[in-house]
């Protein structure tokens, strides 16, 4: 399991007020059709936070989809890709240890306070990296959401680790600066 969401789920009783057990058996009989209504009645009705309750909903989904398992799933037939999802990780996890990593069926999402970064293996040759920089003019390399819509407001698109350089890493940080 990664280290941040083994943090954020040790942190749970302190911060919700239960554990992740509990959270999943207040879960267990409401049947949400999307992702959302579920993150948005955790909110609403017990006061979670965005964080955990996404966090608590993904999982409490499947007992038997683990975080790694949703991952790897992501990258069957796309293994090429997945050293380029390391570095990634590697480079998001270096910002501070308030990032929370929350694998979803198709993406990651990387979270502060907010979601600031998706990560996204769209293709067998190519991930889409989502930043959220709002204000931010659009370049060739630093394009608009595209499929992201309005989980992003940026997209790259990345087919090699050497993709992942000091111009990408700093639009990284400042979409984690301003997810504060």
């Amino acid at each position: 399991m990664d280290k941040a969401l083994q943090t954020m789920i040790n942190n749970m009783l302190e911060k919700t007020g239960k554990s992740l057990d509990q959270w999943k058996s207040i879960l267990k009989d409401k049947a949400f059709v999307k992702h959302s209504e579920g993150v948005n009645f955790l909110k609403k009705e017990h006061g979670v936070t965005h964080g955990f309750a996404n966090t608590i909903v993904t999982l409490s989904k499947d007992e038997q989809h683990t975080s790694d398992d949703l991952v790897s799933n992501q990258y069957k037939g796309k293994e090429a890709l997945f050293p380029i999802y390391e570095k990634l990780l590697s480079v998001v996890n270096s910002f501070g240890n308030d990032v929370t990593v929350t694998p979803k069926k198709t993406s990651v999402s990387v979270i502060r306070k907010r979601q600031f970064v998706l990560i996204k293996p769209a293709t067998k040759t190519r991930i889409d990296l989502g930043l959220k920089l709002p204000g931010e003019p659009t370049t060739d390399r630093l394009g608009n959401s595209g499929p992201f819509g309005t989980m992003c407001t940026h997209r790259v698109q990345i087919t090699s680790e050497s993709d992942i350089d000091q111009e990408l890493t700093d639009w990284m940080r400042e979409a984690y600066i301003k997810s504060e």
